[in-house]
């Protein structure tokens, strides 16, 4: 997908706020409304824009606790990990998963109501999944900075 100097403005603006009137957007960029509603249009339907979502601040749910966990497999078998990706994308409690190279084969951010609950989450994600040879859990004393941004325009020096 080509992007425009545009396109990457438009985009690192969304990325902050999906709200901004068409208007508002086209002042800043120098565009018109009708161009940034264009661009907007074909940015989704080519899936740069994957969705529009409301971000919640976890300090103002109910106490929730993060996970950040390290799985090994037993073996780097290409159906076994396609499976695990699977499993992976159909739990509501994984919020990230990583398949990555080195000691691990996967990194999950993981979010649970209680250490109870994530205890009862390996036990029926992880414990019966026969390739998983061991797994590492840190828990997440605070979070000092989270985000989805993308950096698509150079910081202001």
């Amino acid at each position: 997908m080509e992007l425009d100097r545009f396109d990457r403005a438009l985009l690192d603006a969304l990325q902050r706020d999906c709200r901004q009137p068409a208007e508002s957007l086209g002042e800043a960029l120098g565009l018109s409304a009708t161009a940034v509603q264009r661009r907007i249009r074909r940015l989704k339907s080519e899936g740069a824009i994957e969705a529009e979502v409301a971000v919640l601040a976890p300090e103002t749910m109910a106490s929730l606790v993060t996970v950040i966990v390290e799985l090994a497999f037993k073996q780097g078998l290409t159906a076994a990990i396609d499976a695990f990706k699977r499993e992976a994308s159909a739990q509501p409690e994984i919020q990230q998963c990583y398949y990555v190279a080195g000691e691990y084969d996967f990194v999950l951010v993981v979010v649970s109501t209680s250490m109870a609950d994530y205890e009862r989450f390996t036990r029926r994600v992880f414990f019966p999944n026969d390739n998983i040879a061991r797994f590492r859990s840190t828990v997440v004393m605070d979070s000092v900075k989270r985000g989805l941004q993308l950096p698509l325009v150079p910081p202001a020096v």
